[in-house]
């Protein structure tokens, strides 16, 4: 974070101090004049006389006064929602350097402008912009680190339709109007700010609205060194400064608008760099974290109700699930997908029992209707986890085997759709790569699916070490197996065997930490919310999507999530 000092510094060698000002004469007023200070703002007005401003009053554009759009994290894997806000890995910026990310806000510019973007500002900064714009002594500056290049027609126009009336609106030029280079916003912000102020001389009272705690410090720490300095060497005296914190008010695009313009960011960047051997294509991949028959929210409501879940609170006692039945963890192969219909097929389930394991899973038993129909299951009964006690594991509702029947006037049928539970992510372009091992964001979670049709005993493929964590339980008496029935009927147990001996993890394993002595337990649902939810909290101290055989971040924010506003 640039200092005070260092901003004096900086202007002294870009030519804003005379070279006759010593550190007792301060720096040459002439060079801090309304005409020098308008060359910060895109607008094309006059500045107000320096004896008439008493006050100044500057507002930040995005999350405070203005609800900008932020990566849904609801859409994209946590790695690439940093990615998308660092403009290092798009050539031409990402997301905060891209003016059709912004322009896409509620139903793009368009049809926002003759309605003024209704529903998208905070209205509690409006308002106080409205006070700042009917003082008379006071002058109202809108700052932002977007580029001037741009961002300038763009802000200009959301700015307008809303009636706002500006003294100063500064964007962030590629260099100072003394020809100086930005080490990074905050460096954009304090110059600007410094030249405001040695500007305004009579001004005694400065207030900044800002949204990020980093640079709500930033900012007050500036100001307390410009004060400090000011009591050494002073050109105007200290200003009385108040920074402002604003809570932020960011939202999200529509999901197939901001997969849309993500897209032709994407296009754009890799355009950009066919022709350079050192630079990366970029393409959008999803990642599957499992296959499964979703099942509707009134649906899931009925079986609920059904299952008679206790009423505890969410997050604290009870998880609450009840709105699949699972095929497999991760991407389904060809040939269950295949088995199933295929993605989107539509099947009727007809519930037919009702249990609680060890007071700590509830589930519900369900029956294909017909019952000859063809269905496959990860569990050898197919089955709703509708809800888990803190702690517990959705695999173990395979360990059910009493099972409470349900009188005939009380079940009912529900209609289930094949789908996954998906999100996106941002990769290099790797063009040996087909559609199913693009799924898997690791190369060393990858796992080879043992079809049923392929079994035999020869190939059970046993892992050489049990810390890879593959699932090696021999089927038979006393041994349930995951996904034992593959469609036999009424959901009774399969032949058994086949299933024990596939090779991969299941997102119901757990890892018992070594220092904590805690579990990290993959929640379905709650890791990897479905759009319009917020993401679930880790579990148990540990990452969420934490595996034995790894330890990635698989969803959410990445432990050590960047702001994601840092490079704007």
């Amino acid at each position: 974070m640039a200092s005070a000092f260092s901003v004096v510094r900086g202007a002294a060698n870009t030519g804003s101090y005379s070279a006759a000002a010593g550190a007792s004469n301060g720096p040459d007023s002439s060079h801090f004049t309304l005409t020098a200070l308008s060359r910060w703002s895109i607008l094309n007005k006059q500045l107000p006389p320096v004896d008439k401003i008493r006050v100044l009053h500057i507002y930040d554009f995005d999350n405070t006064l203005f609800k900008t759009p932020t990566p849904n994290p609801s859409l994209w894997l946590g790695q690439t929602i940093g990615s998308l806000a660092n403009p290092d890995i798009f050539a031409n910026g990402g997301w905060w350097h891209d003016n059709r990310i912004l322009a896409a806000t509620g139903e793009g510019v368009e049809k926002e402008e003759p309605r003024a973007w209704k529903g998208w500002w905070n209205e509690k900064i409006v308002e106080l912009v409205r006070l700042s714009m009917k003082q008379p002594d006071a002058l109202t500056v809108l700052l932002t680190g977007r580029s001037e290049q741009n961002f300038s027609q763009l802000i200009k126009r959301i700015v307008d339709s809303k009636g706002l009336e500006f003294d100063m609106i500064g964007l962030k030029p590629k260099v100072s109007p003394t020809n100086q280079r930005f080490q990074s916003t905050m460096h954009f912000k304090q110059l600007f700010i410094n030249a405001m102020l040695e500007t305004y001389v009579n001004a005694e009272d400065l207030r900044i609205y800002e949204d990020r705690p980093k640079h709500t410090k930033g900012f007050r720490e500036f100001l307390a060194e410009y004060n400090r300095r000011q009591a050494i060497a002073p050109t105007r005296g200290p200003v009385a400064a108040e920074v402002i914190q604003v809570a932020e008010l960011s939202t999200n695009l529509d999901p197939v608008v901001e997969v849309a313009e993500i897209q032709h960011m994407i296009n754009h960047h890799n355009s950009l760099v066919a022709n350079d051997p050192t630079k990366s294509a970029l393409r959008i991949k999803k990642t599957v974290f499992f296959t499964s028959y979703m099942i509707k929210p009134e649906d899931s409501q009925k079986l609920m109700k059904l299952a008679q879940v206790p009423q505890g609170k969410r997050g604290h006692d009870l998880i609450y699930h009840g709105n699949n039945i699972l095929i497999c963890p991760r991407p389904c192969p060809p040939k269950i997908q295949e088995k199933v219909g295929g993605m989107g097929n539509k099947m009727l389930w007809e519930a037919t029992g009702i249990a609680c394991y060890q007071d700590r899973i509830w589930a519900v038993r369900m029956r294909p209707i017909p019952p000859e129909a063809k269905y496959h299951t990860e569990n050898p009964v197919p089955l709703v986890v509708m809800a888990l006690r803190r702690g517990a594991r959705p695999i173990d509702a395979a360990k059910i085997e009493k099972w409470e029947g349900i009188p005939p006037h009380e079940s009912f049928t529900i209609e289930t759709t094949v789908g996954e539970k998906v999100v996106l992510r941002i990769e290099s372009d790797d063009p040996k790569e087909d559609e199913y091992e693009s799924q898997f964001p690791y190369k060393h979670s990858k796992r080879k699916h043992v079809s049923d049709d392929d079994w035999t005993p020869g190939n059970r493929q046993f892992p050489r070490q049990s810390t890879r964590g593959y699932h090696t339980r021999r089927a038979g008496r006393g041994h349930p197996t995951r996904g034992g029935n593959r469609g036999a009927g009424r959901g009774g147990r399969g032949r058994g065997g086949r299933a024990g001996y596939h090779n991969y993890r299941s997102l119901d394993d757990v890892e018992v930490d070594n220092q904590q002595g805690s579990h990290s337990q993959m929640d379905y649902d709650d890791a990897y919310p479905s759009l319009g939810q917020k993401p679930g909290r880790n579990r148990g101290g540990g990452n969420q999507g934490k595996y034995r055989g790894g330890g990635q971040n698989q969803g959410g924010q990445p432990p050590n999530a960047q702001d994601l506003q840092n490079y704007y």
